[in-house]
């Protein structure tokens, strides 16, 4: 079990609804990527990083977005300093809100897993 002084990751999956995607990313990359980008800058976040899967597989893919963040530490994820940020970078707040009220409508599904190390046998 992780212990509560140093870094946690944490993968944010979404699955967006057929036919926006790219609306959803294109939103997260204008919206919500400053906020991240600006935790990461004072030290928050020790990585932040977005992957999409290569491939549509055979279409049983839970997520088609993910974004994982490594935290300083627990105190970090009970930190909740999103919104004062968001009023910071972004001045118009009603076009914002409106624009993160529509990348969630675009959502199936969205969940978040705490990811525990697991050191291997042998692996330095």
């Amino acid at each position: 079990m992780n212990d509560k002084s140093g870094p946690v990751t944490i993968a944010y999956f979404y699955r967006t609804a057929w036919g926006a995607h790219d609306e959803f990313v294109g939103l997260f990359d204008r919206n919500h990527w400053p906020i991240l980008r600006d935790q990461l800058a004072a030290g928050r976040y020790l990585d932040v990083s977005a992957s999409l899967p290569r491939f549509h597989g055979d279409g049983r893919a839970d997520w088609d977005f993910m974004v994982t963040i490594t935290y300083r530490d627990w105190a970090a994820i009970e930190e909740h300093s999103d919104a004062e940020i968001a009023r910071r970078l972004f001045p118009d707040q009603d076009r914002y809100r409106e624009d993160e009220r529509r990348r969630f409508s675009l959502l199936e599904g969205h969940w978040d897993v705490v990811l525990e190390p697991h050191e291997l046998p042998g692996a330095e």
